[in-house]
């Protein structure tokens, strides 16, 4: 397992390439993430194990996503039975896909619960002006210690799962292994993941910024309850597609090009 090491701006080119291959199959790419997130909101629904099934079930999904994204790079009509790569392998991927999920699930429910450990209680609206209470419960928000040791948590275990889904399934590699290398590729190109974090973070504000301006210039606030959802959806849908970029391009395969599976 060879790590391919990039420039900071590479993540630039990540965002990029994310958008450039979804707009190749808007349609597909954008309903098939709408299928995932209907699945997890489902699962849910059900009582006493429906979280632990939901969270489980995320890299399954993530890897869904990149064999779709794969299959939009080369010009291809992803089908919706590509969401579910993950249990049309051998056994063997099978069983190392559950085995990721269950590890995945179990990370996330120690960070929620080292978090709320540390949550102070809700914070409430105070009186006055309707801009002055929004401002006071953002101010409260941040200042929750349980807010920022939930994101100092997952850090590393977003890290650690970020390349796992692909490395179990397309190199063969083991759960706990695929891990360990995950998070060693996400450290040695960190500088492209924050440049690539950031023109994410950079793309959405823009968004957010033209809905302003657009229910601004319309006099309808209602606007943006009816463009927001979907468009947030859509740009959910557009940023996993770069994912599987950062995957392709921080390893190595046996000639030497930066490949996986």
């Amino acid at each position: 397992m060879k790590l391919n090491l990039v420039s900071a701006r590479t993540g630039l080119t990540w965002v990029k390439l994310g958008a450039k291959t979804f707009w190749r199959q808007p349609l597909a790419l954008a309903g098939l993430f709408f299928m995932f997130m209907a699945v997890v909101s489902l699962l849910q629904l059900l009582p006493v194990v429906g979280m632990a099934l939901a969270a489980a079930l995320v890299p399954a999904a993530t890897l869904g996503l990149m064999a779709a994204t794969r299959e939009a790079e080369a010009e291809r009509f992803p089908m919706p039975i590509v969401l579910a790569t993950a249990f049309r392998g051998s056994p063997e991927q099978r069983k190392s896909m559950a085995v990721l999920g269950a590890m995945y699930a179990a990370a996330l429910f120690a960070v929620i619960s080292l978090s709320l450990l540390m949550a102070g209680p809700a914070p409430a609206a105070t009186q006055g002006a309707a801009s002055d209470a929004a401002t006071d419960l953002m101010r409260e928000t941040l200042n929750q210690p349980g807010l920022w040791m939930a994101m100092l948590l997952y850090t590393p275990v977003l890290m650690a799962f970020w390349h796992a889904p692909a490395l179990v399934y397309w190199r063969g590699v083991r759960p706990v292994k695929s891990l360990f290398f995950s998070l060693l590729a996400c450290w040695a190109n960190k500088w492209a993941m924050l440049v690539y974090t950031l023109g994410w973070a950079a793309v959405f504000l823009v968004v957010g910024l033209a809905l302003g301006v657009l229910a601004a210039l319309i006099g309808s606030p209602q606007v943006l309850s009816v463009l927001a959802y979907p468009l947030v959806l859509i740009m959910a849908a557009m940023f996993h597609t770069s994912v599987w970029f950062t995957v392709r391009d921080s390893f190595q395969d046996e000639a030497g090009s930066a490949d996986v599976g």
